[in-house]
């Protein structure tokens, strides 16, 4: 765990880096600020930099600390709601195209309510899954247009 939380900063730092070279080297701009295309490149990367050098200076001090809300995370059901909610994005995303937006996520909504809210809760998961997911639909494809599968 420690090396995944001290490389996450220096990745970032590195790839930052990699993007502030790049920006450097974006062609100038014909019309206009000939150094307007550099500007929000070099300001991203260098806000990047930035903060994952302060984030790798904040791993370094709490390098030798045991991180006791990570051992309580992974002891209780956690790590089974992230299983099954990765399982569950999964099937969503291999029946989205075969019965459409609308049955698809009447399914995944449902059943991850049922997982996270038990099924003592039924009522409220079918009514929110329903009503999300029919308002969902009309948002986007009658009032916004957007075809959906």
């Amino acid at each position: 765990m420690k090396i995944i939380k001290m490389g996450m900063p220096v990745f970032l730092i590195l790839a930052s880096c990699l993007f502030l070279v790049g920006s450097f080297n974006l062609p100038k701009a014909n019309l206009g600020n000939p150094n307007g295309p550099l500007y929000f490149p070099i300001g991203l990367s260098f806000l990047v930099l930035i903060f994952s050098v302060l984030y790798l200076f904040q791993e370094l001090k709490t390098l030798n600390k045991e991180n006791k809300k990570i051992t309580l995370m992974l002891a209780g059901r956690t790590p089974k709601l992230i299983g099954l909610t990765v399982l569950l994005g999964v099937g969503y995303a291999f029946i989205f195209e075969i019965i459409g937006f609308l049955f698809s996520t009447v399914l995944f909504l449902g059943a991850l309510l049922f997982v996270v809210n038990g099924k003592q809760k039924w009522k409220v998961n079918v009514i929110v899954t329903v009503c999300f997911s029919f308002l969902s639909w009309y948002a986007f494809s009658v009032l916004l247009g957007v075809s959906l599968p």
